[in-house]
């Protein structure tokens, strides 16, 4: 946790204040006890009425100041560390978004949401106890012990015997605390990836009859949460009558101890009644350093969890030195490149070579698991290549920064993702500026124009999460049109009109190919018919080239893609 407290530099007036305040407000809660015991000790024992009315305004006045000193310190305290709480959420989403697809699926969505969420709320609300408890706490000890050894030595000794106790009780709880706290986090973790599976497959759930597995699934996480958070809970609950019988047990042997000195005449009236409050004190300081020591842990746990994310160092990163932009436009080149996802035995891609020029279309095509998606995955440098050169208008891909790269490139990928908002937020997304025309443009080239138009509201329709509320068709032709309004030099299409009818796929391939002239345009299809027009196919088989030509080429000459196309077809068209 103390990795983490760097990010509190810029709130260093606002700690300084919390500090400050802090101190004045125990000076002044220390001197109270003294002030009554002087009114007891003098004023009611002489009857001296306006010895009394004169401390009693002082009294008034200290309360009424500690009261500004401690709302002063509570409002800066969570002010800064609410602060603290954004800044490290901000750092992880902007961490998080500069990882790679092997580094986010390294950790999982469910889990960074947790580390992102539930984790910096632990650190942020333990930032704030430390703030509030743990600068004054110490304060109030070591003032209360001075003050309370200065009113009477002999009576102090009454604490030697509770102190010990109090420690070795707040040792012990720690130990249990810290394993136990480790594992609730993993447990929110579970839970939440079981609740996120269940919302977002539904359908499928419902599908396939699974709502009772997934209600048992769901149940069993909840299960071990709960029992993980109840054995917690026992020990916070069990620290907190332990501290108050020791507190009770405390002042009843000051009371006794402190009734025979007054009696032996050792020790006045007043003096005990402020040697009891600042025994008070003493031990309600010791059970906040008792409730912090405890959450400690908790955060400690939570801040592991945000510091493993932090320091992970991403392993696709811009380069220092980046070459200059060429003059070519739409060139997309691969030399002889090799990729092997992490943890796999066997590489994905062998040896691929081939080059997509501006105003041609090349298409993939082979068997599943063959490679097709990765290829264009590489391109955006989702993953980075092990052997090999991707080159992008001339230029290999690790030496242009990514933002830069990316700007040059519409991606459509395989499973069309749409945003919550509107149809024009979600065209948006591929150009920030784009005006009302390219849009439309853009809905009428994708083949969108005429459900888009549908709708009350046209362009500014709401969309649910994922596209909820549309076809699957709809949701590929507004993908499709949220990277054609971007108007790149590459189009990247991954199985992208896999959706679409058979008329509708005609006519958006007809309308790309007037709109991509000046553009590579690659796209990855399962269907023979939809890329016999292609400049290029490139038949992909168990990771390597297994062909690269025409339709009619490949058709004469290549044994695979013959084996494809005779798959494909109908009755009808082999007769």
């Amino acid at each position: 946790m103390i990795s983490l407290l760097k990010y509190l530099n810029p709130y260093k007036l606002q700690i300084f204040l919390v500090t400050l305040f802090t101190l004045l407000s125990i000076l002044l809660e220390l001197y109270l006890p003294t002030l009554m015991a002087d009114v007891v000790d003098v004023g009611i024992v002489n009857g001296d009425i306006p010895y009394i009315l004169k401390t009693g305004v002082w009294m008034v006045l200290c309360s009424v100041l500690a009261i500004f000193m401690t709302v002063g310190k509570a409002f800066f305290a969570s002010r800064s560390s609410l602060a603290f709480g954004r800044d490290i959420r901000r750092k992880l989403f902007v961490k998080t978004e500069h990882f790679s697809i092997d580094e986010f699926g390294k950790f999982g969505s469910s889990s960074l949401m947790t580390r992102t969420t539930n984790d910096v709320k632990q650190v942020q609300d333990v930032l704030n106890m430390m703030l509030s408890m743990m600068t004054r706490a110490p304060l109030m000890l070591i003032g209360g012990i001075v003050l309370a050894v200065s009113r009477d030595a002999q009576l102090s000794i009454v604490f030697l015997a509770a102190l010990p106790i109090l420690a070795g009780l707040i040792f012990l709880i720690s130990r249990k605390a810290v394993p136990l706290f480790g594992m609730l986090q993993k447990k929110t973790d579970r839970l939440n990836l079981v609740l996120r599976e269940g919302l977002t497959g539904i359908r499928v759930i419902r599908a396939f009859n699974r709502v009772d597995v997934e209600k048992d699934r769901f149940k069993n996480a909840n299960k071990e949460f709960r029992d993980t958070g109840i054995a917690v809970n026992r020990i916070m609950a069990f620290l907190f009558p332990v501290m108050m019988i020791m507190m009770n047990f405390t002042n009843i042997a000051i009371v006794w101890f402190g009734g025979i000195r007054i009696d032996q005449g050792n020790m006045q009236v007043g003096n005990l009644m402020a040697f009891l409050q600042y025994a008070a004190m003493i031990l309600m300081a010791l059970i906040m350093l008792a409730v912090t020591f405890v959450m400690i842990p908790r955060a400690q746990a939570s801040a592991n969890r945000i510091n493993e994310v932090l320091t992970v160092e991403p392993q696709i990163t811009d380069p220092e030195e980046p070459l200059k932009n060429t003059d070519l436009c739409g060139f997309v080149e691969f030399q002889n490149v090799s990729f092997c996802y992490r943890g796999a035995e066997n590489p994905v891609l062998e040896d691929i070579s081939f080059l997509a020029s501006p105003g041609e279309t090349t298409a993939i095509i082979g068997s599943t698991g063959a490679g097709k998606t990765t290829i264009l995955q590489l391109i955006p440098r989702f993953f980075d290549i092990e052997k090999g050169t991707i080159l992008v208008n001339g230029t290999d891909v690790r030496q242009i920064p990514q933002q830069e790269l990316r700007a040059k490139i519409g991606y459509v990928s395989q499973k069309a993702s749409l945003f919550s908002g509107t149809i024009r937020e979600n065209i948006c997304f591929g150009k920030e500026d784009a005006t009302e025309a390219e849009i439309l443009t853009a809905l009428k080239i994708a083949q969108a124009s005429e459900f888009v138009e549908g709708k009350e509201n046209g362009i500014d329709s709401y969309i649910e999460q994922a596209g909820a509320n549309l076809s699957g068709g709809q949701k590929q032709r507004l993908s499709i049109a949220r990277a054609l309004v971007r108007k790149p030099d590459i189009y990247l299409f991954d199985d992208s009109f896999s959706a679409l009818d058979y008329k509708t796929d005609q006519k958006l391939r007809q309308a790309l190919k007037e709109t991509t002239a000046h553009a590579a345009v690659i796209l990855v299809a399962q269907r023979v018919s939809s890329i016999t027009e292609a400049d290029q196919i490139i038949v992909l088989n168990e990771g390597k080239i297994a062909g690269i030509g025409t339709h009619q080429q490949l058709l004469a000459e290549n044994k695979i893609y013959q084996e494809i196309v005779a798959s494909q077809q109908t009755e009808e068209e082999s007769a």
